[in-house]
């Protein structure tokens, strides 16, 4: 079903009206009802495409495609990240990481150790696949540091969003240097001087504060199959531990740069690009994994096994919220919520930062996507941009685009349910943590983007 085609009972203004009714239910009945996640996701989301008029047979079939099409590339990273993150805490590999991290860092800095690590390691990958790799380093340096996981798990998750949103080769921010045709040396460069900032403030800073108010209580049966105690042991090198680790991020990396490396269309070239597929290369980081910290540490094969197939069953609610949350995002794509927000800025006479920044927001707060967010607000505004009487870098305008697809992540967000999950929130908490950081960092670099065009004219 095109999103574009609204021949429903609401339009404009009331289906804008329709879907906030819709987001304020289901925070109410997770939040103060405690209604489960996925059931009530599933039931709001049925509940919103029938009240726009949505053909009855095909709101099912929209809300199936929403968490299918989620499922199918997540569920598989969740699964493999956290095979790979099991592995290196049974072995001490995510133990030798923390060690050497708050050993450079400090205990007291081990916050922005995390925020500079997820920072470099977010560059060539999604969201989720950063912090599912990341994830077991922040259990453990929280539990070794002895500091709150909300604090280590922020500042993480502040340098993987900030680099999604801002700086390529990061695959969201490379369809807006495309859109805009921009440079995309100046716009690494931008972007550095910008997310750097944001990340900062959003993250740990804000972080710290947060902490004193949110409080996560009861034990987090993810944190148990990633953090092993068992006192003193041999460990892994460090330099085993981090190239596990990085093998996936590299791969992705590869990956990016397949046609620069290798003639297009080649046997070599589409060799690179299969590996630098996401679930591609946490395969092979798995496959390594089941040596490096399995036969070598002195792992039998039936442990191995046993590993692998015990820390897959905490994450099954994580997927499934994950999944229902993608069809909530479905339903208010097919139901012309994204649409109306489109007509509703196309006519508004605003420079074309704050024009790339106000759709692409607008956009994420309707889908939950940071990445159809963007990719959709460039489409729209790259020509106005063009067309523009006082000229209008292309590289601040991948900035100002990226920010406003970072704001407010809420329960349309795949990403918002899995942060929820790993960290054992509340709906409540989250809203509190992950939505009020990533709000900042969409202001932020806003802000410094506005403050950047001054400069540079």
């Amino acid at each position: 079903m095109n999103p574009i085609q609204t021949n429903f009972l609401l339009q404009g203004d009331a289906l804008l009206l329709a879907a906030t009714v819709a987001v304020g239910v289901l925070i109410y009945l997770i939040a103060a009802l405690k209604l489960n996640p996925f059931v009530a996701l599933l039931a709001v989301s049925l509940g919103l495409g029938a009240a726009v008029g949505m053909p009855m047979k095909g709101i099912v079939k929209a809300f199936e495609t929403g968490a299918g099409n989620t499922l199918g590339h997540i569920a598989l990273l969740i699964a493999l990240g956290t095979m790979l993150g099991k592995m290196m805490a049974e072995s001490g590999g995510t133990e030798r990481i923390a060690h050497t991290l708050i050993a450079a860092f400090g205990e007291r800095r081990a916050h922005w150790a995390m925020m500079f690590v997820a920072f470099i390691v977010g560059l060539p990958v999604f969201f989720d696949v950063g912090f599912v790799l990341l994830i077991p380093v922040a259990f453990h340096i929280a539990r070794r540091a002895g500091l709150p996981l909300l604090l280590i798990g922020l500042s993480m998750a502040a340098g993987l969003s900030v680099v999604h949103g801002l700086v390529p080769p990061h695959p969201a921010a490379l369809l807006a240097v495309t859109a805009y045709k921009a440079d995309i040396g100046k716009t690494i460069l931008y972007a550095v001087l910008v997310g750097l900032p944001a990340a900062i403030i959003a993250g740990p800073l804000y972080a710290r504060w947060i902490t004193r108010y949110v409080v996560v209580e009861g034990d987090n049966p993810l944190e148990k199959e990633f953090v092993e105690m068992d006192g003193a042991r041999e460990l892994p090198s460090f330099g085993i531990a981090l190239a596990t680790l990085l093998l996936p991020v590299l791969l992705m990396l590869v990956g990016t740069w397949a046609d620069l490396l290798t003639s297009p269309g080649g046997a070599a070239n589409q060799l690179l690009a299969f590996l630098g597929n996401p679930v591609v290369a946490l395969l092979v980081a798995v496959l390594l994994s089941f040596y490096t910290f399995g036969k070598r540490r002195g792992f039998s094969r039936e442990t191995i096994l046993g590993f692998t197939n015990d820390c897959l069953a905490p994450t099954a609610t994580v997927i499934l919220v994950v999944g229902a949350g993608g069809g909530f995002g479905r339903i208010l794509l097919d139901s012309g919520v994204s649409h109306a927000i489109i007509a509703a800025t196309q006519s508004s006479q605003i420079s074309p930062l704050l024009l790339g920044w106000l759709i692409a927001a607008l956009l994420r707060i309707a889908t939950g996507s940071a990445t159809v967010a963007m990719g959709t607000a460039c489409g729209i505004v790259a020509p106005i941009a063009a067309a523009a009487s006082k000229a209008v870098h292309p590289e601040l305008m991948v900035l100002a685009t990226g920010a406003g697809s970072l704001i407010l992540s809420h329960v349309n967000d795949g990403g918002f349910w899995i942060v929820k999950q790993y960290f054992n929130m509340t709906v409540t908490q989250t809203l509190k943590t992950w939505t009020v950081l990533e709000t900042l960092i969409s202001i932020i670099a806003l802000l410094l983007t506005l403050g950047l065009a001054a400069i540079v004219g």
